[in-house]
């Protein structure tokens, strides 16, 4: 069966990557990070654009169904592009739609917030595909969280008192729920619950990770691309742009297990 293409602007679409493997036993995954551009939080739509179809094309040398934008920057500049460009080669899916579904489906009428990238944050897209559904949403941009947690701040006192700067933000109050727009955040979400409960708030913490793996989960068994039960576990790749013994570290961090990471230059 052919493999799940999964993309981000580094490693942290591992999380994301990470719980397909656990709700998705399987499949294959083909992973590839852009770690010679990251972060696209700071790039412009342009430029993200440019380096999708690239990646799109190593994906789709690999034979992948799905490609699955697994960055909310990527998702939210390149989709449709992406989308278009793979036509009948592979089905595009991203990284926005299942938590905006869910933010639809469960939180109409109430005030829900939102964290991500400058980039996510400034394109608006969730505002924009959560008109008319009578969601409050309010978005605050948290560029240092990435960085910090792939500097390996997370569950210590540095991470907690970022994480609180920006949680305390005005325009994150009275809010029920908490969207983490970004595939890296899943890495504080327990720090980020342990800030509200501290407070006494009661905050749904949105996981964007397990919110996207139940999707694609969805997608596969209504268009009947589910690869069918295998004795033998399946064997992941993972590819990246530019290859540095600091990322090969930090994946145990985002994935959980060791693996190898192959390198892959997007330009010769």
């Amino acid at each position: 069966m052919a493999p799940i293409g999964v993309f981000d602007s580094g490693i942290g679409g591992m999380t994301v990557a990470r719980a397909l493997t656990a709700r998705l036993p399987h499949e294959r995954l083909v992973y590839f990070g852009d770690t010679a551009h990251l972060p696209y939080g700071d790039k412009s739509a342009a430029a993200i654009q440019a380096y999708s179809v690239k990646i799109c094309d190593v994906l789709l040398q690999h034979g992948c169904k799905v490609v699955l934008i697994a960055c909310n920057s990527a998702s939210a500049a390149a989709f449709d592009l992406v989308r278009e460009y793979l036509g009948r080669r592979a089905h595009a899916l991203n990284v926005i739609d299942p938590t905006v579904q869910l933010v639809r489906e469960h939180y109409a009428g109430r005030r829900v917030g939102l964290i991500g990238t400058k980039q996510t944050v400034g394109s608006r897209v969730y505002d924009t595909r959560l008109a008319g559904s009578g969601v409050d949403l309010r978005s605050v941009a948290t560029p240092l969280l990435a960085p910090m947690i792939e500097d390996g701040f997370v569950d210590d006192a540095v991470s907690a008192q970022v994480i609180r700067a920006y949680l305390d933000d005005p325009a994150l109050t009275g809010i029920e729920a908490l969207a983490l727009a970004c595939t890296h955040y899943p890495l504080i979400a327990r720090q980020i619950r342990a800030h509200y409960a501290d407070k006494g708030e009661a905050v749904d913490v949105l996981d964007s990770s397990d919110v996207v793996a139940r999707h694609v989960e969805a997608f596969l068994t209504l268009h009947g691309l589910a690869a069918p039960p295998a004795e033998v576990p399946p064997e992941h790749r993972f590819f990246v742009s530019d290859y540095t013994d600091a990322f090969e570290a930090t994946t145990r961090l985002f994935f959980g297990q060791q693996v190898d990471l192959v390198p892959h230059a997007l330009w010769e």
